[in-house]
């Protein structure tokens, strides 16, 4: 899961913007597996960057909660100490957060029952479903590979470690 989140992280941060009249762009370019899509650069500070597809969606999937608060609402619905026993070491504040930026963007629906205390309940809307329908092989990928991604870290030197030696 780490590893799908710092790959997001990472596209999200070196795509500019899609704009079908740009010079097509290949992620894997020496690879199988190519994807094509016409890249151009976001000047900093500009509004650009909101407009963006790619930033706009992984600005709120790309984070270190969300997709794990979705995959976890594939159970069905839940209530929200639920999710967070479900989750376990999420603090209640960022659940709150994560599922009101998830509600506000359309992955998920909250229904709020009026009882005392009150009885709130959250679920996959279909967009939700559809992400993870999309998100699904990574998170295949990621749990195939998830030894061999420990074993690199626990080998790597950083760059000032090795002039260190």
């Amino acid at each position: 899961m780490i590893r799908l989140l710092m790959f997001l992280k990472l596209l999200k941060n070196t795509i500019g913007c899609l704009n079908e009249q740009e010079r097509p762009f290949s992620i894997l370019s020496n690879s199988k597996v190519t994807m094509k899509f016409n890249l151009i650069a976001v000047q900093p500070g500009s509004s650009d960057a909101e407009n963006c597809p790619v930033r706009n969606v992984l600005d709120c999937i790309g984070d270190k909660w969300s997709l794990l608060t979705l995959m976890t609402l594939t159970q069905g619905t839940l209530r929200f100490s639920e999710l967070k026993r479900a989750i376990g070491d999420i603090s209640q504040r960022m659940l709150a957060k994560t599922l009101r930026q998830l509600e506000a963007d359309g992955y998920v629906s909250r229904k709020v029952y009026p009882t005392v205390p009150p009885k709130v309940e959250y679920r996959l809307l279909h967009q939700g479903e559809s992400l993870l329908e999309h998100v699904g092989p990574l998170v295949d990928w990621a749990i195939e590979h998830h030894e061999d991604i420990r074993k690199s870290r626990k080998a790597y030197i950083p760059p000032q470690a090795e002039l260190a030696k």
